[in-house]
């Protein structure tokens, strides 16, 4: 029998909810993990939207589930992660009046842009912390406000799908200042929505939730979540955002502990005690508790990249996998393997999806360099490994800068099944790589945090002292200096394409709008 306390962590995610159950002892373990998956919708380019009901009832489905499987009696709180910079109209009922439109949706690219040259864009990154950008909720309302002008206007409220959920549940309108901070309206100082953002917004701060800290108790659950199968006097604990949560559930807390992950996208983050943005606003500064603060950066190209790769150049791996029944993505790293540090010489900008940091350029594109007939097929997986990775160094650099050097790096997302991607990281970062039990290390962080908020851990320090390692990984010297020389490769290959960026964005945007206008929407 499972021995009580059990905190729970529901995540959030972009194309999954996932309810992870976890039993408090010395070290914590896992007790069981439920995942339910939606759509990511993209009806037009740019898009990526997601139905609000629907994502919370996958996320009621999955903690009903979880706690099915687990002794419910034990369960001590449930405690909340979510994706950040989610929006979504809401009437005042509380119904959702537009799709969500999640992180990746772009169509607010030149909003950001016109927000940054009209109206003193580097001022407001530095009274809020977050980058202007097409992901940034700031930037969305502005163009929600010229695209959807209607279901702007009649809006009561604009939240995030976090938000959505705990008014389903809980019926009130509360934003943790983890989320809010993430939106480009909070001002960190003051942790209060920030006047002059939401004068550019063109709301007022009654048209946005309250705020609250993210160990705020929601108190009982009403009829809307009456299904889940929990004992009466679970504590429901609002939690915060998926990033800052990654670092507690890793155990990235400490000065020095430097925490990475690479999942559909990725992140370098580090935890500091008071709010810093960067001068030159290449990096993010978002709220974990009121005493610490996360500073790093995302970038939009991680697992994406080989997932493309697979679906696109894999289909011999794919029937491979399938006739040995083992995972195809097991059977291109192997591959990698055989290609060595460096791939030969062969180099990969992994922009696919646009980048965010540290140079916010959604028009950012991807380019092979290098490739010559002795090239094979093993070289094109690895140099996409390192091509990420190098990516991820270039946000750890001015990361650095603002918040000190890492001594070790603390690694979470689906990558860390790979003991070879791990060690390119050891390796490029020049620094032990070190993976804590589990790889989802949100869903672990909020239900940490939760304990934290319900007294059953005394604070931060204590909770990530709970989080046992797994193994590390040691840079290799050698490999070392195979990767230096390629860095400076990568460095000035990216400074040489950037200014073409857009002048290839704009002709494949021509050649799809063509496409579209023939009914041709084929890509091949």
């Amino acid at each position: 029998m499972i021995m009580a306390p059990i905190a729970a962590g529901l995540d959030l995610g972009t194309t999954s909810v996932k309810a992870a159950l976890f039993s408090i002892g010395d070290e914590v373990e896992l007790v069981c993990e439920k995942s339910v998956d939606y759509p990511l919708a993209t009806p037009e380019p740019g898009a990526a939207e997601q139905d609000a009901d629907t994502v919370c009832d996958s996320a009621l489905e999955a903690l009903a589930s979880a706690a099915k499987e687990a002794d419910a009696g034990d369960i001590a709180c449930v405690s909340f992660s979510g994706a950040m910079h989610s929006l979504l109209a809401v009437d005042d009922k509380g119904c959702a009046l537009t799709p969500v439109l999640t992180f990746a949706d772009t169509r607010a690219a030149q909003q950001a842009a016109d927000i940054r040259r009209r109206h003193d864009g580097h001022a407001i990154y530095e009274r809020t912390g977050t980058p202007l950008h097409a992901m940034s909720p700031l930037a969305k309302l502005v163009w929600l406000r010229a695209a959807r002008r209607d279901a702007f206007e009649s809006a009561a409220k604009f939240v995030s799908l976090k938000e959505y959920l705990c008014h389903r549940m809980f019926g009130r309108f509360v934003v943790d200042h983890s989320i809010a901070s993430a939106t480009g309206l909070l001002n960190l100082e003051r942790l209060e929505w920030d006047e002059g953002a939401l004068e550019v917004a063109g709301i007022e701060a009654s048209r946005l939730s309250e705020l609250v800290p993210t160990t705020e108790i929601l108190g009982e659950p009403g009829a809307a979540a009456h299904d889940l199968g929990l004992p009466p006097g679970v504590q429901f604990v609002i939690g915060a955002s998926d990033g800052c949560l990654a670092n507690l559930g890793s155990a990235a807390v400490e000065p020095g502990i430097v925490s990475a992950t690479i999942g559909t996208s990725g992140a370098v983050r580090s935890v500091v005690n008071a709010p810093i943005t960067d001068p030159r606003g290449r990096t993010f500064c978002y709220a974990l508790t009121r005493d610490h603060w996360v500073v790093g950066g995302p970038i939009s190209n991680g697992g994406i990249v080989l997932r493309w790769f697979k679906e696109q150049l894999g289909g011999a791996e794919i029937s491979v996998a399938k006739r040995l029944g083992e995972d195809v993505y097991d059977l291109f790293t192997a591959m990698a393997e055989r290609a060595g540090p460096g791939a030969d010489g062969l180099l990969f900008l992994p922009f696919l999806a646009g980048e965010r940091a540290p140079n916010w350029d959604s028009n950012a594109r991807g380019a092979l360099f290098g490739l010559s007939l002795e090239h094979r097929k093993e070289h094109v997986v690895r140099a996409i490994l390192e091509g990420v990775v190098y990516s991820l160094w270039r946000v750890e650099q001015i990361r650095s800068e603002l918040a000190g050097p890492g001594r070790q790096v603390r690694v979470s997302g689906g990558f860390t099944k790979s003991k070879l991607w791990r060690q390119i990281l050891a390796d490029v970062f020049g620094v032990p790589v070190s993976t804590p039990i589990g790889y989802e290390s949100s869903g672990l962080g909020a239900a940490l945090l939760g304990l934290v908020a319900t007294g059953d851990v005394k604070d931060l320090a204590a909770a990530a002292g709970l989080v046992a390692v797994r193994d590390t990984q040691e840079p290799d010297a050698g490999n070392r200096a195979i990767y230096d020389e390629m860095l400076r490769l990568y460095d000035e290959v990216y400074d040489r394409l950037q200014p073409l960026f857009d002048d290839i964005t704009a002709l494949q945007t021509r050649a799809e709008l063509g496409r579209a206008g023939t009914g041709d929407n084929s890509k091949g």
